[in-house]
């Protein structure tokens, strides 16, 4: 089957004949999108991993979902690991299948789930790579000319920070979503929305981008979205990622930092000052609070490493 996509919306569609198979993970991924309204990125990476399998099964003479069996699948995942595939990455596969599985049972597709014996692999937590304040400001700071351009980069940069939303949702953004009387924005995803607050920086930087820049910028004079690229179209993550690696590398910041790096500093900071988990957690918009935990964990053993260093019987 063919590694390229053609994407038709948000719905993603198999170039060429479709076969038994791969009609289960094109219904698997119609099912995704309008009735469980996932994202865009989930839906491409539930089928990049599905359609890896579906070739692994056709080069076994398997053409039915129905017949693959608990040994295909963990022959599968022994490929991965003989290509030496991280495991997160084997551990997303995984997690691919069970789904797809859970969803072809739920159908009357297959009469037994074989991804059930199926053991996601243990994961090291790493914790996320952070800059200091220190940084963040030399960072911010870095975007301070009065090109149109460098005005706009500011906005973007003094928003990402001052609210910690993915680098996807700060490029969706709308004019309407932004609140700058009261200092907030509002981030919609499928399933729910969240107010985020911004502050004084964010506010100034905004307010010159909106007032003075983003109609010039825009192609499209009745497009709704915050922030365009210097052609006038709505900017692109890859667009971004090459903004802020430019910054990073302009205020002399040597860790290979991403978007997201933004992002964590933002939570890890607001936790190292005091703000409660719960608000942390409702601003990143995470639906389980473990994962914002382990911020508070950073600061934790940044504590102890205090500790250690400066008490006399450390």
């Amino acid at each position: 089957m063919p590694d390229n996509i053609d994407y038709c919306g948000k719905l993603p569609y198999f170039y060429g004949a479709v076969g038994f198979m791969e009609r289960d993970v094109q219904d698997y991924i119609s099912y995704l999108h309008n009735v469980k309204k996932t994202s865009t990125n989930t839906e491409l990476s539930y089928q990049r991993d599905l359609q890896k399998v579906v070739r692994f099964m056709n080069e076994r003479g398997i053409e039915h979902t129905a017949d693959i069996s608990e040994q295909d699948l963990k022959d599968y995942i022994a490929s991965l690991n003989e290509k030496n595939m991280s495991s997160a990455t084997i551990s997303r596969n995984i997690a691919s299948l069970k789904a797809f599985f859970q969803f072809c049972m739920t159908e009357g597709r297959v009469s037994g789930d074989p991804a059930l014996v199926l053991k996601a692999p243990k994961i090291e937590k790493k914790m996320p790579e952070i800059l200091t304040m220190e940084e963040v400001v030399r960072l911010l700071d870095q975007a301070n000319g009065d090109s149109p351009k460098e005005i706009r980069d500011k906005a973007m940069l003094e928003l990402l920070y001052a609210t910690g939303i993915r680098v996807t949702e700060l490029i969706t953004l709308k004019v309407t979503d932004v609140n700058l009387p009261m200092n907030f924005i509002m981030c919609r995803d499928a399933h729910k929305e969240r107010m985020i607050p911004f502050g004084g920086q964010a506010r100034n930087a905004l307010t010159r981008y909106m007032g003075s820049v983003r109609d010039s910028m825009m192609e499209d004079k009745d497009s709704d979205i915050l922030f365009a690229n210097c052609s006038g179209k709505p900017m692109s993550r890859q667009g971004f990622w090459k903004l802020i690696k430019f910054y990073a590398k302009k205020a002399g910041i040597t860790a290979d930092i991403t978007p997201h790096t933004l992002r964590h500093s933002f939570a890890a900071h607001l936790v190292e000052n005091g703000a409660d988990l719960r608000s942390v957690q409702e601003m990143l918009g995470h639906s389980d609070i473990s994962t914002t935990q382990i911020y508070a964990n950073m600061n934790h053993n940044r504590i102890r490493d205090v500790y250690s260093k400066a008490h006399p019987r450390g």
